[in-house]
């Protein structure tokens, strides 16, 4: 049985409200802030949104000198202007206690997410293809997510033999791969079947109060791109179909 999970005291959440709420500055989309908005809602921290919506926006922000690369996603927290996607989520795990609790639990979380955003990248710019590339990206996809990527997480649960990843509590790995697990379910509904510890951990970890509340209806979880929100992706970052999922490493435009 998953016993009841409280990530931060009543004392401490009053803390971080009279402290100021976090503020993410991003399009008005997934993107590399999803799983952010994830990490945070996990947590139970409540968040604010600057979402920009045109090209003119985007660089009205990279102007105000808070950019450092002149890249998003940022965020403002703890008197800071965080940028670049793995420094704010490994910041956001230590600081939310979701990063283990020594540094061998904090190498393991870090092999998982590593691995799991190697997947969510793929079908992050999955929506970019040409027309004529969907149907072998998308085959593409699904073959790596489960003859490379889910037989690593379903060993892991099983030779664990615990409700999470890493030690006994929940942990950035475990935020991350349900996302992934959710993310591919979009492109295969069926994608999990001859995985059952990961059909369990799906189910579990759902369930815990916070996240349960993220996956609601009218929460800040963001839907996948539609054609619409494709062209303001292009037309915000200049970016084009085509992008080639196979070389993923090749893509240095950090969205």
């Amino acid at each position: 049985m998953l016993e009841a999970h409280h990530l931060l005291r009543e004392e401490e959440l009053e803390s971080l409200s009279m402290a100021g709420k976090p503020k993410l500055h991003y399009f008005n989309g997934r993107g590399r802030m999803e799983s952010i908005r994830w990490l945070l809602a996990a947590a139970g921290v409540e968040f604010e949104e600057e979402l920009f919506e045109t090209r003119e926006e985007f660089e009205k922000l990279i102007q105000g000198g808070t950019l450092m690369y002149e890249q998003v996603p940022m965020v403002e927290i703890d008197g800071m202007n965080l940028v670049e996607t793995r420094a704010i989520l490994r910041y956001l795990a230590a600081k939310y206690n979701l990063y283990g609790r020594n540094i061998q639990e904090q190498a393991w979380i870090d092999m998982y997410v590593e691995g799991l955003k190697d997947l969510s990248d793929m079908i992050m710019f999955f929506p970019l293809s040409l027309p004529g590339e969907k149907e072998m990206n998308l085959e593409y996809i699904l073959e790596r997510a489960t003859t490379k990527f889910f037989p690593v997480y379903e060993k892991a649960l099983r030779d664990h033999g615990q409700d999470f990843l890493v030690g006994n509590r929940l942990s950035w790995a475990d935020i991350q791969l349900l996302e992934v697990i959710l993310m591919a379910e979009e492109c295969k509904p069926s994608v999990l079947t001859g995985f059952p510890l990961l059909q369990e951990f799906k189910a579990r970890i759902s369930y815990i109060p916070t996240i349960q509340k993220f996956l609601q209806p009218g929460s800040q979880r963001k839907p996948p791109l539609d054609e619409s929100s494709i062209e303001s992706v292009k037309n915000i970052f200049k970016f084009e179909r085509g992008m080639f999922l196979k070389n993923m490493s090749t893509i240095v435009a950090e969205y």
